[in-house]
């Protein structure tokens, strides 16, 4: 065994074992290393520990030192010089006209190296950009060409699924992506919709391609002739991710039945005749799926086994709404909630309303009475023949009082003869106890 630290260099996800010498390490510390390229600052991604001695790559390179407040003073002005060679050496691009876009570009520590990152599409003489440059910056240039997987993995960004990039997240490395593996996880082949921002099979393909392998050596084929809980058929449609097929029977034409894996019992697996080949007497059984709430409905079912199926259903909808706390009342439990209330009232408090009541109808009937009786079978209401020689009275042009009693205040004004004689009828009757004066 062999104890390393785990350090990562700046925007990268794969992960470097250094050899910490006597020094105690935390996560998250920044840490002066040695590299091929010389002595450059990168972060503790793993505090010390050991790891098998097959797994460390030799030589193992030791960490100098735990960065210093001078340190970071160092790498953020080498910051600030990236930003402004990224500009200058925009403008020589622009200059010698060349094919080329700069992605990045990276100061060594010590300043003594300057590395610049382009894409292009085939390739670039940059002899002369690199002959100005060196003139520019008086350090050692480098032009590098790197892919389009490369550039995204630098710059990140956030993918079709909404989240960051798989490469500028936590992938150490690319790993080989085909058009075959869409294929077989039965993806629309569409380029627009199984391509990653950088114009690239997405790498994401590779993550199921292993479970999809391994349903398909599970899964008959199309066209596979199979028996079924319901008979024999044939296979016309297999989802792997379900692990569900499609089966048309023999001897019927409806449409075909969907089953599961566990119930179909291969007999030839793909096209092929069927000569030769014996239907089992025995069928598969039927798979029966057992979650939370199937075994929920299994164990309260002997309790309503007297009960029809809408009673069980009913009772079944109770119970969960008791579950929830009561949300969800249906109109009776409500009503009989309602009167268990109105039983719980006291004795005494009734008898205490009941002459209240009393005195409010008393009250209303001598509102009414008081009103002159209005609507029909009210006292003081006017004889009917009294009523009509009223109407002949209103029709004359003198004014004429109303009768006693009225609830039109006791006075008539002249105006439309068919209004006057409209309005009293829809009142039910506007009378009084007196005569009419003329």
């Amino acid at each position: 065994m062999t104890t390393v630290i785990s350090v990562r260099f700046r925007s990268g996800t794969k992960n470097y074992y250094f050899d910490p010498r006597d020094l105690v390490i935390a996560p998250g510390q920044d840490v002066i290393v040695e590299t091929a390229q010389g002595v450059e600052i990168a972060q503790c991604a793993e505090g010390n520990h050991a790891v098998r001695d097959e797994t460390v790559v030799k030589p193992l390179r030791q960490v100098v030192r735990i960065a210093t407040d001078n340190d970071h003073r160092t790498a953020e002005y080498n910051r600030k010089r990236e930003d402004e060679a990224f500009d200058i050496c925009q403008k020589k691009i622009a200059q010698h006209g060349l094919d080329m876009k700069l992605v990045r570009v990276e100061c060594s520590f010590d300043g003594s190296k300057i590395l610049f990152f382009f894409t292009a599409d085939g390739r670039v003489d940059f002899r002369d950009l690199v002959k100005d440059l060196a003139g520019v910056f008086r350090s050692r240039i480098e032009l590098r060409q790197i892919g389009v997987r490369d550039e995204a993995k630098m710059l990140g960004g956030l993918g079709i699924c909404g989240r960051p990039f798989c490469c500028n997240a936590y992938m150490d490395d690319f790993v080989p992506v085909s058009i075959k593996m869409a294929k077989t996880q039965n993806l629309s082949l569409n380029p627009t919709k199984i391509s990653g921002t950088c114009g690239r099979l997405m790498c994401c393909l590779k993550y199921e391609q292993d479970a999809y392998e391994d349903a398909i050596r599970r899964m008959p084929k199309n066209e596979s002739f199979v028996v079924t809980p319901d008979g024999p058929g044939n296979v016309s449609d297999v989802n792997l991710l379900k692990e569900t097929v499609n089966v048309r029977l023999d001897g019927q034409s409806d449409s075909p039945k969907c089953y599961h894996n566990c119930e179909v019992c291969v007999l030839r697996n793909g096209k092929g005749s069927r000569d030769g080949i014996a239907v089992p007497d025995k069928w598969p059984e039927r798979y029966v799926e057992r979650d939370g709430e199937g075994q929920d409905e299994l164990a309260i079912a002997p309790l309503f086994s007297d009960m029809t199926e809408a009673e069980e259903q009913a009772a079944r909808s109770a119970r969960r709404r008791r579950n929830r706390g009561g949300k969800g009342r249906s109109s009776e439990g409500r009503d009989t909630q309602a009167a268990e209330k109105r039983e719980e009232k006291p004795a005494a408090e009734k008898r205490t309303d009941a002459p209240r009541k009393e005195g409010e109808k008393a009250e209303g009937a001598k509102r009414r009475r008081s009103r002159g009786g209005r609507g029909r079978g009210g006292e003081g209401q006017a004889p009917r023949a009294e009523t009509k020689a009223a109407e002949k009275r209103f029709d004359s042009p003198a004014k004429a009082d109303s009768p006693a009693g009225s609830s039109q205040g006791g006075e008539a004004r002249q105006g439309n003869p068919r209004r006057r004689h409209r309005g009293p009828r829809r009142r039910g009757g506007q009378g009084g106890s007196g005569q009419a004066e003329a």
